[in-house]
């Protein structure tokens, strides 16, 4: 099936459930991504500046472009959108490629939960279906379930956030818990030593910058570790419970069940709410797993994720709930998001 006429197919069945069709902003402004993203994310943009001297961008994401575009419309009510374009960014593990082509659909501004995630996923199966006839596996995540885990936890709060912050990196996150597993960041003679300068420190001008920071932050901080230790012994045991948590993976049907297991064993209350279980089996043929291990590709998933692939395990669509995103890009309440994007370039050749 040739690009134009696949790309066709998919926006009549998006559209065909209610989305409304909207254009986005091709080039943004560039602060605003680096200030959700971190300066580590500039080396993938096209960035430059316009006349005024503002930095501006090709857009590298188009779930964050509509966003940007939900904000600036002022936009109160619930919007369920669609929409088609490129994105720019430098990517070194596609042949070189920096241009991606791309079908995404929305729904923002709604806090109908676990309806919302029901029909972004739905509606990814149908627009597979409508092009292709073929077997689905369908693999289901929940961040938000994660952070439920490290909040009942046994670890100061900074590691708490920490773990959570860097989940989505997958080999940093991995060094996190071997630092947990084996305290190796743990020396008594350094703590002491830290101790001595704490209270030398305490006595200079907090003003005074060491480092690149001042010395009043840099004594905050060490508070908070004073206030708030990791005991030596929960390193291993914390690990462990976390190491374990990432394995489960089964038929979505048996996941509450398998969850309930797990965190009974070690006593650790959960509510399992109905919204990280979105949608059952009912697929035929196609599979639906749920997996702890699942959504650690994009940082600002915030709950349910979701990845569609075919039978020979090639991705053809993904996508999750980001309710902190708008947040992020600078509004000042919580707006609930969620979507999916089809990566066309996927079905080239």
């Amino acid at each position: 099936m040739k690009s134009k006429k696949l790309s066709e197919n998919i926006l009549k069945t998006v559209k065909s459930r209610g989305y409304k069709y909207i254009e986005l902003d091709a080039v943004i402004g560039a602060d605003q991504i680096i200030q959700r993203s971190g300066e580590n994310f500039r080396q993938y943009m096209f960035s430059f500046q316009d006349p005024n001297g503002n930095e501006m961008c090709l857009r590298p994401d188009l779930t964050i472009a509509s966003c940007l575009r939900y904000l600036k419309n002022n936009t109160k009510v619930k919007e369920k959108i669609f929409y088609s374009g490129q994105a720019f960014r430098k990517i070194k593990d596609q042949g070189g490629k920096v241009i991606l082509n791309q079908i995404g659909y929305e729904i923002i501004g709604s806090k109908r939960i676990k309806q919302d995630d029901y029909e972004i996923i739905q509606t990814s199966i149908n627009a597979i279906q409508k092009i292709k006839k073929t077997q689905l596996k369908i693999e289901i995540g929940n961040i938000k379930l994660f952070n439920l885990l490290l909040n009942k936890l046994k670890l100061p709060k900074r590691w708490k956030l920490r773990l959570s912050r860097h989940f989505w990196r997958e080999k940093y996150f991995e060094s996190l818990l071997k630092r947990l597993e084996t305290n190796s960041d743990i020396n008594f003679l350094s703590v002491e030593l830290d101790k001595k300068r704490y209270k030398k420190m305490k006595l200079k001008n907090q003003k005074q910058v060491i480092a690149g920071r001042k010395i009043s932050t840099i004594l905050n901080r060490f508070n908070a570790k004073i206030k708030d230790p990791r005991k030596f012994a929960e390193g291993k045991k914390t690990s462990f419970i976390i190491r374990q948590y990432l394995k489960i993976s089964c038929p979505i049907n048996n996941a509450r069940k398998n969850l309930d297991s797990f965190f009974s064993k070690h006593k650790i209350k959960i509510d399992l709410k109905d919204e990280f279980f979105p949608i059952k089996n009912k697929l035929g043929k196609s599979k639906i797993i749920f997996s702890t291990n699942f959504g650690r590709e994009l940082e600002y998933y915030t709950g349910m994720v979701f990845n569609i692939k075919n039978k020979s395990n090639k991705n053809l669509i993904q996508g999750g709930r980001y309710d902190n995103l708008l947040s992020n890009l600078g509004s000042k309440r919580k707006i609930p998001a969620v979507g999916a994007a089809i990566n066309l370039n996927s079905y080239e050749n």
